[in-house]
């Protein structure tokens, strides 16, 4: 049997050198393979399971409330400064309490960016992560050990590389959780496809995660940890900052690269100056720098004043904020029909950007900051961030202001606007509105629905921008001559797109189901409607009890059909997909895969490198597997990617067998 102490090692290693050192020398399918070897290993040997494995980061039932966690060593707040001569007039203060011991060319500085975050603790005994908590009021914390260990760059165990040091007998390492901007934007635009809220900036983004009572959901959210420091040790000696932060590295830690360190006081104000003008290419939120006394023995010797050490003191760049008049609200339609306000401006220069337009995020935050058309608001612009309206100035509202009211209608085809249970968001869910159709087409001819190759969002751009289409139904009246009149066409591209087209029309009636887009109707649960109705005209025609009874199908799911099928444009789209002759029933149609997962039940969960989830069930009912929602005794196989969260932990309570994306593959052709 593979060693599995040793298995974990190695993971270890390769999560150090991917989200640490950000220098992988594996690539990501192997690094899958290893994960998915360990993976199976835990589920037949699950008494072999330990707490700093690398399965055991998807998160834990929730909690009811956080646990308080007193700071061994206080968690202190740092003075700022916001210009050169605060600067200097710090120095001068350390300079006349410097010991007469201590020669004043001798004092070095450590200077770090300030990562816009959430600061942490988190403790280590033996090298085992025991707890981790925030800052809170600087002497008393909250508990988040469950969700600190969802963190990819925090090591479970340290030292995380084999050549470390030894782990001191107990050691309280500090700082900084942040999202990534790109990861920031990239799970913003997934929430604003779900119909989810936003967040208005990465440091609440990476706040509000780190304090989620159900850790799985921190799990799914792309978080990253920079260390900045050592609260305390016992078991080993740190002379100095640049020490600390030397250790944390060599134990597995990530550490800012961007830190110096200089005993050139000029140089500490020029690394500012260089960091403010570099603040918008940076990969994370930076707010200010952070400038230390180097010398640990020195810093004792300095102390505090009030809750702030002399130390220590935090440079903040200048706020990119400004005042101007909101002169009108409209709405913009998103790819997946959510309808979200949007600020119309008086230009104003921000940090050298003219904006005109800024997010007002969703309804409820409108009406929760009772922002009005004529306001003069407070603007605020952070990085690559789209500027946002932060709130109104109420000393200059006019006396006639009257407050803002949602659209009941969709501000590009007139539909009446859809609210989903407590959902914030409104919803045009309107199949022929002009505002979604290029998404709405490319969801269409995608795998999990008609399938029909070649035809990608390139295509589905110029079909929609050329007029040749209004609704999904008519990429059925497509011509040879149409075809030809766009950019990139020849005869032999235009004759296979047109037969693919044909072809689709021959998908199964669940694939025409997903292809239609409805809110909440994926390929899973298209399948169970399919499986339900024997045809499309039953389906329109079933109230919202009836589609509850169907298994998978709950309220909102239900409620979300049913508002569907009520639209009249949405009712002649169906009609035209009859004429077309598209599928529209549940007869059997002959499988063109070869069936070798008939019989076999499968479960997915988690992310997938190359497939989404509608993508791999698509490929599991091609062969002839089935796909339910949820792991039971009855489940043959659980599919599983990264974050896979209690799906897995119930299939290893069960023995399923647990495979990941490439592992399916290989089922399939088996």
């Amino acid at each position: 049997m593979t060693n599995i102490a040793e298995l974990r090692k190695q993971i270890n290693y390769h999560l150090y050198r991917y989200y640490a050192l950000d220098d992988p020398i594996i690539s990501d399918a192997e690094f899958d393979q290893l994960m998915q070897t360990l993976r199976d290993l835990e589920a037949q040997n699950p008494e072999l399971i330990t707490p700093d494995s690398p399965t055991q980061r998807v998160g834990a039932e929730p909690l009811e409330s956080f646990d308080k966690v007193t700071h061994v060593v206080a968690m202190t707040s740092l003075a700022n400064a916001f210009n050169d001569e605060d600067m200097r007039n710090w120095l001068g203060r350390i300079e006349r309490r410097l010991p007469t011991w201590y020669p004043r060319d001798a004092v070095e500085f450590v200077v770090e960016p300030k990562i816009d975050g959430l600061a942490v603790a988190i403790v280590y005994e033996q090298g085992l992560l025991k707890q981790g908590a925030t800052r809170g009021n600087g002497l008393v914390g909250e508990n988040i050990t469950a969700n600190v260990r969802t963190i990819k760059s925090v090591p479970l165990r340290i030292p995380a590389t084999p050549d470390g040091p030894p782990p001191p007998t107990r050691i309280e390492i500090r700082g900084e959780v942040y999202m990534p901007i790109k990861e920031f934007n990239r799970y913003n635009q997934q929430q604003l496809d779900l119909g989810e809220r936003v967040f208005a900036n990465p440091r609440n983004a990476a706040a509000g995660s780190l304090r989620q009572l159900d850790s799985r959901e921190t799990a799914s959210r792309p978080l990253a940890m920079f260390g900045y420091g050592v609260g305390y040790i016992e078991g080993a000696e740190l002379q100095t900052h640049w020490d600390a932060l030397e250790y944390l590295k060599a134990v597995g830690f990530p550490v800012n690269p961007d830190i110096i360190r200089t005993k050139n006081f000029d140089e500490v104000l020029e690394f500012i100056r260089q960091w403010m003008d570099k603040r918008d290419e940076l990969g994370y939120d930076a707010d200010g720098a952070v400038i230390k006394i180097n010398d640990l023995t020195l810093q004792k010797y300095l102390g505090l004043v009030g809750n702030a050490p002399r130390w220590a003191i935090a440079y903040k760049f200048p706020a990119r904020e400004a005042t101007t008049k909101l002169l009108e609200i409209r709405c913009n339609v998103g790819r997946t029909g959510q309808v979200t306000p949007y600020a119309v401006l008086e230009a104003v220069n921000i940090g050298g950007v003219t904006v005109r337009q800024a997010t007002l995020h969703n309804f409820e935050d409108l009406a929760k900051k009772d922002i009005r058309p004529g306001d003069t608001v407070l603007l605020k612009r952070a990085g690559d961030v789209i500027p946002q309206v932060v709130k109104p100035i109420l000393e200059a509202r006019a006396a006639d202001s009257m407050p803002y009211q949602p659209p009941t209608h969709c501000p590009d085809c007139h539909e009446a606007l859809s609210h989903f249970g407590e959902e914030v968001a409104l919803f045009c869910i309107n199949a022929a509105c002009p505002a979604q159709l290029v998404r709405q087409l490319e969801y269409f001819v995608s795998r999990p629905a008609l399938n029909i190759e070649g035809f990608g969002v390139k295509i589905s751009e110029q079909v929609a921008q050329a007029g040749l289409i209004h609704d999904v139904a008519d990429i059925y009246t497509l011509t040879k001559t149409q075809l030809l009149s766009l950019e990139g066409f020849a005869e032999k591209k235009a004759d296979k797109i047109l037969a693919m087209i044909d072809e689709s029309k021959h998908q199964p009636f669940d694939r025409v189901l997903t292809g239609l887009g409805i809110r909440y109707v994926g390929s899973v649960v298209a399948a169970f409607i399919a499986h339900a109705f024997a045809d499309i005209q039953a389906l329109q025609q079933a109230t919202q009890p009836e589609l509850e009874q169907i298994n998978g199908i709950g309220p909102r799911i239900a409620e979300s059909i049913v508002d569907w099928f009520s639209r009249p444009a949405n009712r002649t789209l169906v009609q035209k997909l009859r004429q077309a002759g598209v599928t529209l029933s549940s007869s059997k149609v002959e499988p063109t895969a070869p069936q070798t997962l008939a019989n076999l039940t499968f479960v997915i969960t988690g992310t997938l490198p190359t497939w989404g989830r509608e993508e791999a069930a698509a490929f599991i009912q091609d062969h002839g597997g089935k796909v339910t929602g949820t792991v039971s005794k009855k489940t043959d196989y659980l599919v599983a990617g990264e974050a896979a969260g209690s799906k897995l932990e119930k299939a290893q309570t069960l023995n399923i067998p647990i495979i990941d994306e490439a592992g399916l593959k290989k089922l399939a052709t088996e």
